[in-house]
């Protein structure tokens, strides 16, 4: 089926208004000063909402534990 009348550029425009892509907002860590999404926990420090969610030093210990296994 074909359109009766043609949509005008304008207000194709106004359509697609809302599509545009927005820039990520980034917020600063209190503990270490890195860059955060929001609601997520620091990947460099593990703090989320001023607390030790996952202890970022342990965990590299047993990567690095793991990598030692391999070789």
């Amino acid at each position: 089926m074909v359109p009766k009348q043609r949509h005008t550029k304008s207000r194709r425009n106004r359509r697609r208004s809302h599509q545009a892509l927005k820039s990520a907002l980034f917020l600063v860590c209190p503990k270490c000063s890195s860059a955060v999404l929001p609601h997520i926990m620091c990947s460099a420090c593990g703090y989320y909402q001023n607390r030790e969610v996952i202890n970022v030093k342990a965990k590299l210990g047993k990567k690095e534990a793991k990598e030692s296994l391999k070789k």
